[in-house]
């Protein structure tokens, strides 16, 4: 059995499809899951209830914690730490393993302009110090209590079904509704973006290779250094518009933050975005045989899956 704690979403539901390429049992842990394959054990529960928790991993030989929380760094440091605490708990009580799908916000912020494996973990944000603590929890149950886990990082993602990403949010869906696309930050420095059916093949493969344990890994991601002028000129020549743009300023931000919460996170992770970006995969890369998806290919795949209309603009 392998578990997906927080299941659905734009990792969640393809890491169930690529599940099945190691295991005929998967199951599906949220507080109202959805089958995704036609075998999947569904399992209700709320990761903030230890007993449930324990329940959901029970018999599991893998369990993946792709659980997204809201975009609010004031839940993120009062249930982030009780979620992952349920689930070391629950790991070590069923001597299950651990993969866990992380992103970038624990590392310094000079380590940004070219992330590894090795980036320095000093985090210049609330939810990067989150992130942070949730990495130690980690390295202390596998140092203390012989957890076996490992880490899984992606960059910020885009992809098919993932709505909430950057690129998918701010130019590909603007300019599918024939609006002008949006870019937060300075538009001509690098940014990396991991597409997520790449992010989720690879997260299947570490949780079934016994020799990932004990590891940080970043998950396969394009090593071409594109900036955001990059992106928006390509997505406007795949889709037959004009490149143009509007830059989101950080006083656009402070601003729309009076009035949404999410805006309002962004302001404390500028400084991703006014700096190069890169996120660097070859680790992965070399030792899989794996080449990820292009930017050029991925933004095709997104703008065919999502929007009917873009075969006949482009």
């Amino acid at each position: 059995m392998q578990t997906i704690l927080g299941s659905g979403g734009a990792i969640g539901n393809l890491l169930a499809k690529e599940l099945t390429a190691f295991t005929s049992k998967v199951r599906l842990v949220a507080r109202n899951p959805t089958r995704v394959n036609e075998n999947d054990e569904l399992f209700p529960a709320d990761l903030l209830d230890a007993s449930r928790v324990s329940e959901a991993v029970a018999g599991s030989d893998v369990v993946y914690l792709t659980v997204g929380l809201p975009y609010d760094s004031r839940v993120w440091q009062r249930q982030w730490p009780t979620v992952m605490q349920h689930v070391i708990d629950a790991c070590l009580a069923h001597q299950s393993r651990l993969v866990f799908f992380d992103n970038v916000y624990m590392y310094d912020k000079d380590s940004i302009p070219h992330m590894t494996e090795k980036s320095r973990i000093e985090p210049p944000s609330r939810k990067g110090k989150v992130r942070a603590q949730l990495v130690r929890m980690i390295d202390k149950a596998m140092a203390d209590q012989s957890l076996r886990a490992l880490i899984a990082r992606s960059a910020d993602f885009y992809g098919p079904d993932a709505s909430n990403g950057l690129l998918n949010l701010l130019v590909l869906e603007d300019m599918a509704k024939g609006k002008k696309p949006k870019w937060q930050g300075d538009v001509h420095k690098i940014h990396s973006f991991t597409y997520t059916p790449d992010a989720a093949k690879a997260t299947a493969i570490l949780g079934n290779t016994a020799g990932a344990y004990g590891q940080v890994w970043h998950l396969p991601t394009s090593a071409e250094r594109w900036t955001g002028q990059q992106f928006i000129e390509t997505a406007a020549a795949l889709y037959g518009t004009k490149p143009a743009c509007m830059l989101l300023r950080p006083w656009m931000l402070r601003f729309g933050g009076l009035f949404s919460r999410t805006i309002a996170e962004l302001v404390e992770m500028q400084y991703q975005y006014n700096q190069h970006y890169f996120f660097d995969s070859e680790r992965f890369c070399r030792e899989f045989g794996f080449t990820p998806t292009t930017y050029e290919a991925g933004m095709k795949a997104v703008l065919a899956s999502r929007y009917s209309d873009f075969h006949q603009r482009a």
